[in-house]
C-alpha cells in the first residue's frame, strides 16, 4: 500500500484515525495502530510480514540480553549477533545479485545470478532495528521490555517502507505518553496533504519531463542519445527536483501522520537546495540517513584506531552502497564524499570568505551533476551523459525539441523552483507579525489545502501505480 493512493487516503487513513480516537487508553491505541500498521505492509507482500515479526523478535530478544547483561560479555555478544544478522539479511536480499555479477566478471566465470525480491522497507526498518541495539549497548536508551511495543516501533506505516529512519530515543516515551491536540491534528493533516501535492502534482510530472529528455532504465535511456547539451542540463536539474519532491513528499506524509497519533518525528528535509555547500546540503537532505551514518560508522575504529578520513570514505561509500545496489549509487556517494573533504580541508572560516553567489553557483551545479551520476544506472549511459553535458555528443548545444519540452512545462519548473526553496514559511512567518492577518492566513491555508487534495484526488483517478521512489531502497 502507498501514501499517494486514493484507497489510502479515503479509506485507510480516515478508518485508522477514527478508530485510533475511539480508542480512549494508550495500550488500546497502540494496538490499534499496530494491527493497522501490519495489515498496512501486508498489503501487497504478505509473505515479508514474517520477516519483519522475525527481524522485530530478534533485535527484541538481543535488547533484553543487552539490558540483563550490561557492561559483561554476554552483552557485547548479543550486539553482535543483532549487527551481523541484520547487516547479512539485509546483504542476502539487496546485495547478493551485485556481488555475484561483479565477481563473475572479475573472474570471468558463471556463477547464478541470484534474482531475489527486496521486501519494501527493509534498508529503514534494518537501520531502525539495528540503531535500537546499539543504543541500548551504548546506554543511551532503556530495553524495551514490552514486545508489541516494540514491534509497534519497528512496524508503524507512517514510516515503514520509507523512513524516515525514526531512532528508538525518539518516540520511546511517546509510545507510552503522548497526547494529540487540535493543533496537532491541523498541522498533520495539512502536512499530510503538502506531502500528496509534492508528490503528486510536482513529483509525477518532473518524472515525465526526465523521462522526455533521458528515457528510463527499462527502455535504455534512449533519450540521452539525442540530448542536446542545454538538455542534459536541464534533464538533470529536473531528476533533483524530482527526487526532491518525490522524497521529501513521503516524510512530510509520514511526519504529519506521526503527528496526528501523537508522535514526533524529526525532520528529513530543510529545503537542501538553499545551501551554500556541500556539507550543508547533507545537513538538510535525508537527514535521519546522514546522522545515521555520522553516529554509527563515522568514528568506527579502523585497523584499531579511529581514523578521520578513514570514517569519511567509509561513511560516503555506505551512503552510496544503501541506495543501490549499482556502482553508480557507489561513485555518487563518493563523489559527495570528496566535496566534503575538500570542504573539510578548506576550513570554515575560509569557505565564509567565498562569495556568496559563486558558493550557490558551486554547490547548484555540483547537485545537478550528482544527481545525474544517480540517475544512470549503467555506465554506457552515464558516460553518453557527460559528453552531453559538454557538447561532445555529437548533438547541437540546443535542440527545438528541448526548448519546446521546457517552454511546455515553464510553469511546472518554476513551481518546483520557488517551492524548493522557504518561500512559503517566509510569507507565513511575515503574515503573522501583522495582527489582522491570523483569519486571512488560517482561510487561505484551508482552501489551499483543499485545491492541493482536490487536485491530487483527480490526478490520482487516472493513476493505477503510484510508487514512491525510496520503494526501492
Amino acid at each position: 500500500m502507498v501514501f499517494a493512493d486514493l484507497f489510502f487516503i479515503y479509506f485507510f487513513m480516515p478508518l485508522c484515525i477514527l478508530l485510533y480516537f475511539i480508542a480512549r487508553s494508550i495500550k488500546a491505541r497502540n494496538i490499534v495502530l499496530l494491527a493497522f500498521s501490519l495489515v498496512f505492509y501486508a498489503w501487497g507482500e504478505p509473505v515479508w510480514v514474517i520477516m519483519l515479526l522475525a527481524y522485530s523478535f530478534l533485535n527484541y530478544t538481543t535488547g533484553l540480553i543487552i539490558g540483563r547483561s550490561r557492561g559483561k560479555p554476554a552483552a557485547k555478544k548479543a550486539l553482535l549477533v543483532a549487527i551481523l544478522v541484520n547487516i547479512g539479511v539485509l546483504g542476502v536480499f539487496k546485495y547478493s545479485g551485485f556481488i555475484v555479477t561483479n565477481i563473475n566478471s572479475l573472474l570471468h566465470i558463471s556463477i547464478p545470478v541470484p534474482n531475489i525480491r527486496l521486501p519494501i522497507g527493509i534498508s529503514f526498518y534494518t537501520f531502525q532495528t539495528m540503531s535500537y541495539s546499539i543504543d541500548c549497548y551504548w546506554g543511551k536508551v532503556k530495553t524495551q521490555r514490552s514486545f508489541y511495543k516494540f514491534l509497534l516501533y519497528v512496524s508503524m506505516f507512517p514510516q515503514l517502507v520509507a523512513g524516515p529512519i525514526v531512532r528508538y530515543s525518539t518516540i520511546a516515551a511517546e509510545i507510552d505518553d503522548r497526547r494529540t491536540t487540535l493543533k496537532d491534528v491541523s498541522e498533520g493533516f495539512s502536512r499530510i496533504i503538502l506531502g500528496i501535492g509534492k508528490k503528486v502534482i510536482i513529483a509525477n510530472n518532473l518524472n515525465t519531463v526526465v523521462t522526455a529528455c533521458f528515457g528510463t532504465a527499462e527502455n535504455g535511456y534512449t533519450g540521452v542519445d539525442t540530448v542536446s547539451a542545454l538538455g542534459a542540463w536541464f534533464g538533470a536539474a529536473m531528476v533533483a527536483l524530482w527526487y526532491y519532491f518525490d522524497f521529501s513528499g513521503y516524510s512530510d506524509i509520514a511526519i504529519g501522520l506521526g503527528r496526528i497519533f501523537g508522535f514526533h518525528f524529526d525532520e528529513n528535509f530543510t529545503y537542501p537546495f538553499i545551501c551554500k555547500s556541500i556539507t550543508e546540503f547533507w545537513q538538510r537532505w535525508h537527514i535521519s540517513l546522514g546522522t545515521f551514518f555520522r553516529d554509527y560508522l563515522l568514528y568506527v575504529p579502523i585497523f584499531g584506531k579511529r581514523r578521520k578520513y578513514g570514517g569519511l570514505f567509509l561513511v560516503w561509500f555506505c551512503t552510496g552502497l544503501w541506495h543501490g545496489a549499482n556502482w553508480n549509487f557507489v561513485i555518487w556517494g563518493l563523489y559527495y564524499g570528496l566535496f566534503v573533504f575538500f570542504e573539510m580541508k578548506l576550513g570554515k572560516k575560509r569557505y565564509k570568505n567565498w562569495n556568496p553567489v559563486f558558493a550557490h553557483i558551486y554547490t547548484k551545479v555540483i547537485i545537478i551533476l550528482g544527481f545525474g551520476i544517480f540517475y544512470f544506472e549503467d555506465f554506457p549511459a552515464l558516460g553518453k551523459f557527460f559528453k552531453a553535458l559538454i557538447c561532445m555528443n555529437g548533438n547541437s548545444f540546443s535542440t527545438v525539441t528541448g526548448r519546446h519540452l521546457f517552454v511546455a512545462n515553464i510553469f511546472l519548473v518554476t513551481a518546483a523552483a520557488l517551492l524548493s526553496a522557504p518561500i512559503i514559511p517566509w510569507i507565513k512567518a511575515k503574515a503573522e507579525r501583522t495582527a489582522n492577518s491570523y483569519y486571512f492566513m488560517r482561510t487561505a491555508g484551508v482552501l489551499m489545502n483543499v485545491a492541493i487534495l482536490a487536485v491530487s484526488s483527480l490526478l490520482l483517478l487516472n493513476t493505477t501505480n503510484n510508487p514512491f521512489l525510496y520503494f526501492r531502497f
